[in-house]
């Protein structure tokens, strides 16, 4: 046997091996990658099922009580603004997702103000259909913190994977941004029935 095939084929077997563990870095950077994907789509479908409740809230409201225009108007428009803003989450930039963010509080604070006000109207608050479209709604409540959490974990192990060396020298995924609370958030919501 020569002796130059030695170090050749000892050559041909590290680029191999090097070959095969960038690919497998790449393949595993896709699927995390992926899973941010499904989460964030998770997370578009709760707030789009709320918005969607929205709707029917507002028209139950509307047809059961002499309602404050002004609430059910802000409660509409706060909606339509949330429906208007999207995101791609290959590209979310945080800025992006702080303006996400700060219209879908638009909707939960407005909200909020519809629910308090409702208070004054006993018939609405006996409704069936009007108590079976607040537990959904809080059902849908629940399930947005679910997904949003679960967007968080797989924007964390991504961000851990691609930005770990030595996977940041074979990938060229960019770091992506967290959920975060809107400002203010912190603050308990202030409830009064005197209005």
């Amino acid at each position: 046997m020569k002796k130059w095939l030695i170090p050749v084929g000892i050559i041909v077997v590290l680029i191999a091996i090097i070959a095969f563990w960038s690919i497998g870095i790449k393949n595993t950077g896709l699927q995390k990658n992926q899973a941010v994907n499904k989460e964030w789509g998770n997370v578009s479908t709760t707030y789009q099922r709320r918005n969607d409740l929205i709707g029917n809230l507002v028209n139950t409201v509307k047809g059961a009580a002499d309602f404050e225009k002004s609430t059910l108007t802000a409660v509409i428009e706060a909606r339509a603004k949330a429906t208007s803003v999207t995101i791609d989450p290959s590209n979310v930039t945080p800025e992006q997702l702080a303006q996400y963010n700060q219209a879908q509080s638009g909707v939960s604070s407005s909200l909020s103000r519809l629910l308090v006000s409702v208070e004054q109207y006993p018939t609405l608050k006996a409704n069936e259909n009007f108590l079976k479209l607040q537990d959904e709604l809080a059902s849908t409540e629940n399930q947005i913190l679910t997904a949003r959490t679960r967007f968080n974990e797989a924007v964390q192990d991504y961000n851990g994977y691609v930005l770990a060396i030595p996977n940041s020298w074979f990938l060229s995924y960019k770091e992506k941004p967290y959920f975060e609370a809107v400002a203010g958030a912190e603050k308990p919501v202030e409830v009064n029935f005197n209005k």
